[in-house]
């Protein structure tokens, strides 16, 4: 039996096929949210978004568009039909255009990723959750300010149908806690955080958890100080150390790869990581904040190590840039309710290593410990890296002072073949790793 959503879009396909369409496929997003923020005790903003958008791309020969619209009314949609197969009539020939290969798509019962815990809190308990985080965050000694903390709650419901008989659909749910905090006074304050997310209202960390963390991490960046310029070691607190297999998901993406501008051009099955170092892409996930039973184009999705022992194995493949390089897609396909679809990961992780943080740490003489990177300073095509950080000095094999203002620097390329993982690997974020270090990196600082 199908949704109410998979027959509005397979009507869709259908009638666009009607009209002149040799192929065609239809995605239809629902979002619905709340949000509530509070600060300083008070309640200061409760929003309510509630919005749907269905999308439409058209195959006539080689030639393709795409359009999409918030309106369903059946004229709205009918007018979208026509649009859609007259400007596919007049755009380009495009060899490499096309909808999945038939007897790629996911056929039979999807896996259950148990994404929708079908809860709806009420905006009360989103801002008694909110208080409560920012509460605990002013109650740490030092904090003297706040910039407020929010709680959200939202579900999201997609539906997917192509000409090649691919139908289905899946809903998730999500939720949000926050509180950021300031501390001490004047030219000397400093911020911090804490957040999660999380797919199950049931799964969300404490809020006097949350606000505990962003206090206490506020008041211990206090009175920064800066570190000499040179290489050194540094190591990547697990919230911003994400940021390096989220370069490396960027780079390996077939959309970067047949247009030549990743740094991994040519580096299929080669070394890329250092030995012992695996990244798994791990769509079906329970619970997972990025899981998906399916990809943008009805292809099954299943888990993949894109590094193995160090080794580049894979590129991630949407069918169009798949056919450019004259491979398989992979099932990594994502879009939203218009456009072509690109290609992505979903649940993103390295594996944790052997060592314990204290171990890592343990034989660095001088190094930096980053809690926060600031800037876009990477370059994809070349992998040129640098970044401006805060964090703590890293002496004599334990963390030390606050620092500030300083610049980390590298090529991604040998940053990647230098990496270090920790066995502190949490799962709370779309991408995961634990604590990592890189040797010979060049800091910038006093």
């Amino acid at each position: 039996m199908t949704s109410a959503t998979e027959d509005r879009v397979a009507a869709l396909v259908e009638a666009a096929q009607r009209a002149g369409a040799d192929a065609a496929d239809a995605v239809y997003y629902r979002s619905e949210s709340t949000q509530v923020q509070v600060r300083l005790g008070t309640l200061e903003d409760v929003q309510r978004s509630d919005g749907e958008e269905i999308g439409l791309r058209v195959f006539v020969g080689q030639r393709s568009a795409s359009v999409s619209s918030s309106s369903l009314t059946k004229d709205d949609l009918s007018a979208l039909v026509e649009r859609a197969v007259a400007m596919a009539r007049e755009a380009p020939e495009d060899p490499y255009a096309g909808l999945a290969p038939a007897e790629l798509l996911l056929k039979g019962e999807a896996p259950k990723i148990d994404g929708d815990d079908g809860a709806d809190p009420a905006p009360d308990a989103l801002r008694a959750l909110a208080l409560a985080a920012e509460d605990a965050a002013r109650g740490i000694g030092g904090v003297t300010n706040s910039e407020g903390a929010g709680a959200s709650a939202g579900r999201t419901a997609m539906a997917l149908a192509t000409s090649e008989s691919f139908l289905g659909s899946f809903s998730s749910s999500g939720y949000g806690l926050s509180a950021s905090v300031i501390a001490g006074e004047g030219s000397g304050m400093q911020r911090d955080y804490g957040y999660h997310s999380t797919r199950h209202f049931a799964d969300l960390e404490a809020p006097e958890e949350i606000g505990r963390r962003a206090g206490e991490r506020a008041v211990a960046r206090l009175n920064p100080g800066k570190l000499p310029s040179g290489p050194m070691p540094v190591v990547f607190d697990p919230r911003v150390g994400t940021s390096l297999i989220g370069h490396l998901a960027g780079a390996v993406t077939g959309a970067a790869i047949a247009r030549k501008t990743s740094f991994l051009l040519g580096k299929l099955n080669e070394q890329v990581f250092a030995r012992g170092i695996t990244i798994r892409d791990d769509p079906h996930r329970l619970r997972g904040l990025r899981s998906r039973a399916f990809d943008g184009e009805g292809l099954p999705t299943g888990a993949i190590d894109l590094i193995d022992d160090g080794v580049l194995t894979t590129w991630l493949l949407d069918s169009a840039s798949a056919r450019q390089l004259g491979l398989t897609p992979t099932g990594h396909a994502t879009r939203g309710g218009s456009g072509a679809p690109g290609a992505g990961t979903s649940n993103l992780y390295l594996k944790k290593g052997a060592l314990s943080v204290d171990e890592l740490i343990g034989d660095i003489k001088l190094g930096l410990f980053v809690t926060e990177l600031i800037g876009q300073g990477v370059n994809m095509v070349t992998g040129d890296y640098s970044r401006g950080a805060s964090g703590f000095a890293i002496r004599d094999g334990k963390l030390a002072e606050p620092v500030a203002e300083v610049t980390a620097a590298g090529s991604l390329a040998e940053m990647f073949l230098h990496l270090t993982a920790a066995d502190d690997l949490v799962f709370r974020r779309a991408h995961d790793v634990p604590t990592l270090r890189i040797d010979g990196m060049t800091v910038a600082g006093a």
